[in-house]
């Protein structure tokens, strides 16, 4: 962190270094950056950009520039005096949990599952006799074996029919871009079929396996030849690999006639049916396909007919979640030897809670659903239509539902307090019991309140939030408080616990989770007015979060911060640049800042169907009104400000940050540090190993207690004061 005279060090170094330079900058000082600018017209409107050259990373120049801000970015924060004390209590609480298990599938009698198991770095693929009986696990690939270095990370895995081989995508460094291994799941023995690039950030990947387990569909990517070499994210096609085999004698199967934006992932039910799902890049908009008795594709929805998710069931039927005059969602039912629309009848009504998924068992169909940001679940009785709940903790979350043999159910569930535990639902009963499967965390949240409130936007709309303090805060507008929010791609923040935030809480903190429109909290309808041109309205909701907060005496000015990522990034970036008055300190990790090029990116042109496109006038405007970058005005006191980005970041180009980074710390008139970290290591986040996702956090805290002046005390030694 650029330090300013007040801050604790410069004092030490003021005579030596001259009026408001500090130590961290005598040791690397902030990297001068050139502009050259670079003009361009909209639809008549003239840009000028002067940071274009950044874009490129395979120049030296802008390497030795990325590295020049991460080497003062090194200095400020390791300078600070509280570092090593709260490096000791993030690593204490993250690195010292229990197991947690993840994505569990029963196969041939046997349960899969991905284990997360602190110190190790990345999780390990284990099969476990039941879900009460984790000491009969067995590790089929632990990824940090496979690669001592902790670099290479599960990116998904699907085990065969009789649960005797597991296919496996394995990528590094946080790419996501993931090769597909196949083991024997016995022994852990690798066969020797591999495909590369069976997965990339752009549309994921996918597998499902044959009836027979002698080879199985597959997402596949053009190779380097068939397509020009910017064309090798895009045109997911389905091709289906038989064992033992080079994949170069794959054989093409469906997806020729998909968008080159096309997003595919493939589904086997337990009776050999099979399902596609084509989403027309992010924006929410579904085609649906699955396998006729003769092998052919038949295709059940389109684009056009609001159709987002299916499941398929053991009784003959494919359900639907339609939006068709339900924003909420209501489930739809058509019979596999006639899957068509027309013979669709309505077996779950709209309600008030929107549907977030479905799982059809026996005679069963479980409907999962958010309510502003909680979530719950809805059981229906296929034959009766008889409707129930499963019983769960209020302000609490279902992160995950699967199948356990005719009408079991196991679902994860989680809040803000409690940490994710396996629970078994016996539909006949109603009966729902804790597993063997729960996360054990050092964490301890009993003294921990969650208060849910309501902040009301520009336009009138109320937003809901959910404060977690500590019983008994005080409302004297002097509580260091962070509030985050994402509102965008029809994504809801649900309730989720973290370990790490015990830290912030322990020193006096409140924290506040937004659920903004964009998400998908209350349905489409929420989802719609924050998308495309509508996307200043989640911006507008988020600054009316902060203000409630202020104007509720939780807080001020002085002592809010405000964190997110991604999407989440692009709302820090419109929040810091239309309101930087509001906030003192911004944490923005793997953002999107430059709405006119974002596009022009892999990945930003599958977001085109989100945020819209330059190409249209309507929707540049829109773009244009809000790109945190555009907005950067020189000499504007603009808060403290904290970019983090991955080298290997195939989602959000890192030149955004790189970018952005640029732009601030040439125009701030605060003083206020504007600090760029870039990993050598890292993508947008996933598959980042435990080491470094703890001093991630580490640096996050350290920036942030310095920021808004909290003094670091350990815990044991009484509340933090300002």
């Amino acid at each position: 962190m650029t330090w300013l005279a007040r801050t604790r060090l410069a004092v030490v170094v003021i005579g030596l270094a001259g009026p408001g330079v500090t130590a961290a900058q005598a040791v690397a000082p902030l990297p001068a950056t050139a502009r050259k600018p670079v003009a361009e017209q909209y639809h008549a409107v003239t840009v000028v950009d002067d940071y274009r050259w950044l874009e490129n990373w395979d120049a030296a120049a802008v390497r030795a520039w990325s590295d020049s801000q991460n080497a003062h970015t090194r200095a400020v924060l390791d300078a600070l005096p509280a570092r090593g004390a709260i490096a000791q209590r993030v690593r204490e609480l993250l690195s010292t949990a229990g197991a947690s298990y993840w994505d569990p599938e029963r196969r041939g009698g046997v349960l899969f599952a991905l284990k997360v198991q602190p110190p190790k770095q990345q999780p390990l693929l284990v099969t476990l006799p039941s879900a009460d009986d984790p000491g009969g696990e067995r590790v089929v690939l632990d990824a940090n074996a496979f690669d001592s270095t902790g670099g290479t990370t599960i990116d998904f895995y699907v085990p065969s029919p009789d649960g005797q081989r597991v296919a496996v995508s394995l990528s590094r460094s946080g790419s996501e871009d993931g090769t597909l291994h196949v083991f024997e799941a016995s022994s852990g023995r690798e066969l020797g079929d591999t495909i590369a690039h069976i997965q990339y950030p752009t549309a994921g990947g996918s597998v499902a396996w044959a009836s027979d387990g002698r080879g199985f569909y597959y997402t596949r990517y053009p190779h380097a030849g068939e397509r020009p070499a910017a064309d090798l994210h895009f045109y997911q096609q389905v091709y289906f690999h038989r064992l033992g085999s080079p994949d170069s004698t794959d054989v093409y199967v469906l997806g020729r006639d998909f968008p080159r934006i096309a997003e595919i992932a493939l589904t086997r039910s337990e009776d050999g049916r099979f399902l596609v799902t084509v989403e027309n890049g992010d924006g929410g908009e579904f085609a649906h396909y699955v396998s006729g008795p003769s092998g052919a594709w038949i295709q059940v929805t389109h684009f056009a007919d609001r159709v987002t998710r299916a499941a398929l069931g053991t009784d003959g039927f494919l359900y639907l979640v339609s939006l068709d005059g339900a924003p909420r969602g209501k489930v739809l039912r058509v019979p596999l030897d006639h899957p068509t629309l027309a013979a669709a009848e309505v077996v779950v009504e709209q309600d008030t809670a929107a549907i977030d998924g479905i799982l059809a068992t026996g005679t069963r169909l479980f409907v999962t659903e958010v309510a502003g940001g909680p979530s719950g679940i809805r059981v229906v009785d296929l034959r009766s239509r008889r409707r129930g709940r499963v019983p769960l903790n209020p302000v609490s979350a279902v992160l995950e539902l699967a199948p356990e043999g005719g009408d079991g159910l196991l679902y994860l569930a989680t809040s803000f307090t409690e940490p994710p535990a396996w629970y078994r639902y016996d539909a006949a009963t109603g009966e729902v019991r804790r597993t063997a499967l729960f996360l054990r965390s050092p964490a301890d949240f009993s003294d921990v309140e969650v208060v849910r409130a309501f902040a009301t936007s520009r336009d009138g709309t109320r937003i809901p939030m959910s404060i977690i303090r500590r019983r008994g805060t005080k409302l004297d507008g002097r509580n260091p408080t962070l509030l985050s929010g994402y509102g965008g791609f029809g994504l809801s923040v649900s309730p989720a616990f973290s370990a790490r935030r015990r830290v912030w809480l322990d020193q006096g903190g409140v924290y506040v989770v937004a659920n903004l429109r964009g998400g998908g909290e209350y349905g489409d309808e929420w989802h719609s007015a924050g998308n495309l041109t509508r996307k200043q309205n989640v911006f507008d909701d988020f600054i009316a979060c902060a203000r409630w907060l202020i104007d509720k005496a939780y807080t001020s000015p002085a002592r809010l911060a405000v964190e997110g990522g991604s999407n989440g990034g692009l709302l820090m970036g419109a929040a810091l640049t239309q309101h930087p008055e509001l906030f003192r300190a911004v944490v923005s990790s793997v953002g999107i800042y430059d709405m006119l090029r974002v596009e022009l990116f892999p990945n930003g042109e599958f977001n085109t169907t989100e945020y819209g496109s330059v190409k249209a006038p309507d929707q540049f405007r829109a773009l244009y009104a809000y790109s945190p970058y555009h907005r950067v005005v020189d000499g504007t006191r603009y808060p403290a400000v904290f970019l983090r980005t991955g080298e290997h970041d195939g989602r959000v180009d890192p030149a955004n940050s790189r970018k952005m980074a640029a732009r601030l710390q040439a125009a701030s008139g605060s003083g206020l540090p504007v600090l760029l970290w870039t990993s050598p290591s890292a993508g947008h986040g996933f598959g980042t190993p435990l080491d470094e996702r703890i001093a991630d956090q580490v640096d996050v805290f350290a920036f942030l207690f310095d920021q808004l002046g909290v003094t670091y005390r350990p815990v044991g030694q009484g509340r933090a004061l300002p």
